[in-house]
């Protein structure tokens, strides 16, 4: 064997020192998730910076014939145990009394301590050297090597800059008026207790004006509670900025909210200001929970946060293959719950699973950046049961006592990173929703799969919509694609009507041991919702080249392999402010939807004519701009939507209202060309156009290819100046809007649907019967999806599996009423 000093002269060359920018993966492995803490370490390539496991470091030298690595080995320093730490090893160990991360008094975040052993391997003999074997080296030999060793291990390594170390959310700015506010002499004093809302005479949540010393009540919360808005409206009609919450002044300070900057802010003057109405700040007691301890008491997971995670239940762990854990990245439980049930489902196992030895083989030279590397990764690593394993017990030193419901489990880093690359929100380490992560990444399947398996045509369903118009009773008949099923709750339905207006009517009264009841809403009255006609009041009917009321019903045209349905529990109400309704649904274990199955075009039905509505333009051909009602646009404005949006909007509702307009905005927010400028159809040039004959020939064949006609394709690429991503983002975003168009080149019409059953040649959809059973569900806890946490259920050997994170244990006691996301498999007949 070949001296080492002499072996690694002959690699000098591929020793690389990294340089700012350089993506060095020292904690995770490109193909699995072996790390430095895993058997065998982790093997850092001194010339990529590309991490590898002992199971692949071989198989990237065989390809690149790179064969200097930095090996790093981590073992885990036993900790003793103290007062705080009594081998629980459930975090917090203290109650926190800060709302922050990382922060003494906040809520814990996972401290390991390791000991660390760090050299370098040159394969393919696997020949060590050491910093004290450097040390006796060429001056050049050891001055290249050590400055490498040095940059990787003092480089950030790419997960770490993913990852919420350190949050405080209780870092608070002083205001802009505290120094100079105005306030009234009116000769108001407010004494030290017995407060009560002017207005409503609520005694809890209670605020006072600091320019007047108003004292009224503070906003309705999601749920119902708080209060009655009251001091938000005296703010409305004065422009008095500044308020303290009685109950929470002492000689420390005080609640103090900015109307005006909307936030909670600092009061260097706030003594000076209570004075002003004869409160005397040094002698004030707290009464009321701060703004932070209520948002903290949300935070530690109670009521429905204990029912949907079987807090009260002993659960028994599980560990093996397909019960493995994934750690929680800052808020990526709903990227956990997604993943957890997709690769229950056999499409996405085969797909990626399977294939994973292939897909290695023919990943990239930088498989970090492979959407199907990554994916596979995931599954395998959630499917094979290798790091589905006890996570040890930081209080346990011999590994006697039981292990815990903590697994070491897998940290999805790398596809987080990839699957949220340029996603204004998945991006983040911000809550987000689960439902619009699983349709996000159904498009990147799309996208990535457009030839070979298709694993997302599991959810790939058609939706018949037929609209009738009432004056001519002829009919319109379109089909567009769909994966979820969105599944309106009927509040008017609830089986427990009477509690809920008795509790409602406590509140009011400021009764303050008024029980929080939940409306019992049944899933038959949920479905009865889903298929009952639609009234449509402004419906342009070409029948009667007039507007007219009209009647859409929706009905499925194909039965996926496996159903989504979304409960529509995110809602919005009269001011446009989001809410959860808390709801209890009796969802069954079996569905039969035979009776929705769409029936197309009736012996003797009329379709309506093939006429499109006259034009929102001027009589002048010359003048391109639409003519739309300002009054509207204005409106949306001040709602602050991009001016072109609002635009938009209401051109494509045809000048309908605020209404209409306020829904299409709604239902289009998150489309790529959303604040982009409205351009009319037929025009040939302007802002996002491109004319059709400059169109790339590659970029139409590689979306039609994905199942969309040529003239969709046209149509996509033209909203987007021709690129080729944002065409097929922009298509699978505006399914709705491109359902007048045939669902693919030689699809069948309407008129061609007559009693057929077959799908039609377009993007592929399986059929079937439309009985289903439900294998898994998403539960969301929280009063939004910006905020909470999701779990998910799974039916696995016909027992009931919980995945929280890395907590993965059999189920007691599954809260199948109370889930966000439901998933049904068809069941043969």
């Amino acid at each position: 064997m070949a001296d080492v000093s002499e072996v690694l002269m002959s690699v000098l060359s591929t020793i690389r020192v990294p340089k700012p920018g350089d993506r060095v993966h020292k904690d995770e492995c490109a193909l699995s998730f072996s790390s430095p803490e895993s058997e065998g370490g982790l093997y850092v390539c001194m010339n990529s910076f590309l991490g590898f496991g002992s199971q692949y470091v071989d198989r990237h030298h065989a390809r690149t014939g790179q064969r200097a690595y930095l090996h790093i080995t981590r073992t885990r320093k036993t900790k003793k145990e103290d007062e705080n730490n009594a081998g629980s090893g459930h975090p917090p160990k203290k109650k926190p009394t800060r709302l922050a991360i990382g922060i003494e008094g906040g809520f814990d975040v996972e401290q390991e301590l390791y000991e660390e052993d760090v050299k370098v391997v040159i394969l393919p003999d696997k020949q060590e050297v050491t910093s004290e074997d450097l040390a006796t080296m060429p001056d050049v030999v050891r001055e290249r090597v050590s400055l490498s060793m040095t940059g990787i291990m003092a480089a950030d390594s790419v997960s770490h800059t993913l990852q919420v170390q350190q949050w405080d959310g209780e870092v608070r700015q002083e205001s802009k008026h505290a120094a100079d506010l105005k306030q009234l002499d009116n000769g108001v004093k407010i004494p030290p207790s017995g407060w009560r809302c002017e207005v409503c005479d609520l005694q809890e949540n209670i605020w006072m004006n600091l320019t007047d010393g108003k004292v009224l009540c503070g906003r309705r919360y999601f749920d119902g509670s708080g209060g009655n808005n009251h001091a938000l409206l005296h703010f409305q009609e004065t422009g008095y900025p500044l308020a303290v919450k009685l109950g929470t002044i002492t000689p420390d300070g005080a609640d103090v909210y900015s109307y005006d900057e909307d936030d909670m802010v600092l009061d260097s003057k706030l003594p000076e200001h209570l004075a002003h109405f004869g409160i005397d700040m040094m002698t004030m007691e707290k009464t009321e929970r701060t703004m932070t301890e209520l948002e903290i008491a949300v935070n530690q997971r109670v009521g429905e946060w204990e029912v949907i995670q079987e807090s009260g239940t002993t659960l028994k762990p599980l560990f093996g293959p397909g019960v493995t854990g994934m750690k929680n990245l800052g808020n990526s439980c709903y990227l956990n719950s997604v993943m957890q049930v997709l690769f229950t489902v056999p499409d996405f196992e085969s797909t990626y699973v399977s294939n994973i030895d292939k897909i290695i083989n023919e990943a990239p030279s930088d498989p970090t950046q492979d959407f199907k590397t990554q994916v596979a990764k995931l599954g395998y690593g959630l499917l094979s049961g290798e790091y589905s394993k006890p996570a040890p017990d930081p209080g346990d030193e011999n590994g006697a006592s039981e292990p815990r419901g903590d697994q070491i489990g897998i940290a999805p880093r790398m596809f987080k990173a990839l699957v949220g690359r340029g996603h204004p929100e998945f991006s983040t380490n911000r809550q987000q929703d689960a439902q619009e992560f699983l349709l996000h990444f159904i498009n990147m399947v799309e996208r990535n799969c457009r030839s070979g398996p298709n694993p997302s045509e599991a959810f790939r369903f058609l939706v018949e919509e037929k609209i009738v118009c009432q004056q001519s009773q002829k009919a319109k008949y379109t089909q567009r694609v769909d994966y979820i099923v969105q599944l309106p709750v009927p509040m008017d339905q609830a089986a427990n009507t009477d509690e809920l207006q008795e509790a409602e009517r406590r509140r009011e009264e400021g009764d303050s041991s008024a029980p929080t009841v939940r409306a019992q809403i049944p899933f038959s009255a949920c479905m009865a919702a889903l298929s009952e006609p639609e009234m449509l009041t402004d419906f342009w009917s070409s029948a009667v080249q007039a507007k007219t009321s009209a009647t859409k019903t929706t009905r499925f045209a194909s039965f996926p392999d496996h159903l989504v349905i979304q409960i529509k529990k995110f809602t919005f109400g009269l001011d446009w402010v989001p809410k959860k309704l808390d709801v209890s649904i009796d969802v069954p274990d079996t569905l039969d939807l035979s009776a929705l199955r769409a029936t197309g075009q009736q012996p003797g039905e009329e379709l309506l004519p093939e006429v499109a509505p006259p034009p929102l333009m001027t009589p002048d051909v010359e003048v391109k701009a639409p003519v739309l009602d300002d009054s509207t646009v204005s409106q949306l404005c001040e709602m602050g939507f991009p001016v072109e949006a609002c635009r938009k909007a209401v051109y494509y509702t045809g000048n309908t209202g605020i209404d209409a307009a306020m829904n299409w905005i709604m239902s289009h927010m998150d489309d790529p060309d959303f604040s982009a400028p409205l351009v009319l159809p037929g025009s040939s040039s302007g802002p996002g156009t491109t004319p059709t004959e400059s169109l790339s020939e590659e970029h139409l064949a590689t979306i039609v290819s994905m199942g969309f006609s040529r003239d969709q394709a046209t149509k996509a690429l033209r909203a987007t100046s021709n690129v080729l991503d944002r065409a097929v983002d922009w298509i699978f975003s505006h399914l709705d809007d491109l359902e007048s168009m045939d669902v693919s080149e030689g699809g069948r019409s309407a008129a061609e649907s007559e009693g057929g059953r077959d799908p039609p040649p377009g993007p592929r959809v399986r059929d079937g019967p439309g009985k289903y059973e439900l294998f898994a569900f998403i539960s969301h806890m929280g009063t939004s999806t910006m905020c909470g946490h999701y779990v998910c259920h799974i039916k696995k050997d016909q027992q009931w599996v919980i995945f929280n994170d890395q907590k993965v244990c059999a189920s007691e006691k599954p809260p199948k009423d109370l889930g966000y996301l439901y998933f049904y498999r068809r069941v043969a007949d």
